[in-house]
């Protein structure tokens, strides 16, 4: 088969694609240059070419999905609507029953980024953005009189760690927790921070 010839930035996104992949199915401990270049049928050389070291390649396929993740947040939190409406369903795709990014590879990411600084300076800032974009959505709605939270930084911070924790239950410890019962407590969170009631949550962010 004849292979379609890209642009430098056209092959560059198809081996970050390819990484992210990899990772996902091997881990970054054990995925190899060998295994990016196998899936996508092109020589090491040329993966080595964009990306001098496996390093360097782990780094950018993991900045590149933090910013793919960015940029649904930014949409979902930029549509016009209520604020509510908004942080649920930011919420809702960020939490490890949505559809964000899978929850394998970002884990992958805290556990390395232990060791390796340019992939802790990429979970840094992918953390420290969705944060910030939470609480502006909540400080709007506070704003609008939507729901009351005296805190908004502090309620992105429990959030999202409660959102993080969950991922790590349903990822790595099958049956701990179901599906269900993590987007009830997920709901539940919400609707505390704010000061509603289950059911005047759902009510108001009903698709």
């Amino acid at each position: 088969m004849v292979r379609v010839r890209l642009s430098v930035a056209e092959r560059r996104e198809e081996l970050l694609r390819a990484a992210i992949e990899q990772i996902e199915a091997r881990g970054v401990a054990a995925v190899r240059i060998a295994d990016v270049a196998a899936a996508l049928g092109v020589s090491n050389a040329l993966v080595l070419y964009h990306f001098s070291t496996k390093e360097k390649l782990v780094a950018d396929a993991f900045a590149y999905a933090a910013e793919g993740d960015l940029a649904r947040l930014r949409k979902l939190v930029g549509r016009r609507t209520t604020a509510l409406r908004r942080l649920r369903s930011a919420v809702r795709w960020y939490a490890p029953t949505g559809q964000a990014k899978g929850w394998r590879l970002w884990i992958e990411g805290w556990a390395v980024s232990l060791r390796e600084p340019a992939l802790r300076e990429v979970a840094r800032d992918l953390d420290r953005e969705w944060k910030a974009a939470l609480a502006e959505v909540i400080a709007e709605g506070v704003a609008a009189g939507e729901f009351r939270c005296p805190d908004p930084a502090g309620t992105a911070l429990r959030l999202t760690a409660l959102l993080d924790g969950l991922a790590v239950q349903l990822t790595s410890y099958a049956g701990t927790v179901s599906r269900a019962r993590a987007q009830e407590w997920v709901d539940e969170a919400v609707a505390r921070e704010l000061g509603l009631g289950p059911e005047t949550l759902s009510a108001q962010t009903s698709e």
